[in-house]
């Protein structure tokens, strides 16, 4: 299985963006899908994951009330619409997939896409 991230860019604090993970090679309906994110000179940390059917979602306390992760399974697609965004934001946004997740953890997630720059200036 592939998976793209995309729709990073830069953005100003207060903004929002929304990033897609599009999946090939692979229907996601049957797994957990997960967002990552890795800011400059810190290791890779949970954002938010969804259950196959999107009926649970989890959220890192650091971004709720202000990201949700949602899909789409009939577009094999997950995304995560980012609202009042911070400078603290900024990292590298990765996608993952996975027969179970572990919330808070990497644990679970067996693919990995290449990840997704969003900037958040000041």
């Amino acid at each position: 299985v592939q998976l793209h991230a995309s729709g990073g860019g830069l953005v100003q604090a207060g903004g929002s963006r929304r990033l897609s993970c599009a999946a090939s090679g692979r229907t996601i309906s049957s797994y957990y899908m997960g967002w990552f994110r890795q800011a400059p000179g810190k290791e890779r940390e949970f954002v938010a994951a969804i259950s196959w059917s999107g009926g649970i979602t989890y959220s890192a306390d650091s971004v709720k009330g202000r990201f949700t992760i949602s899909r789409d399974n009939a577009k094999n697609t997950v995304y995560l619409q980012m609202n009042s965004l911070k400078p603290e934001d900024t990292a590298v946004y990765y996608c993952a997939l996975g027969s179970t997740v572990v919330p808070g953890s990497e644990s679970g997630m067996s693919y990995w896409g290449k990840g997704t720059l969003v900037t958040v200036s000041s």
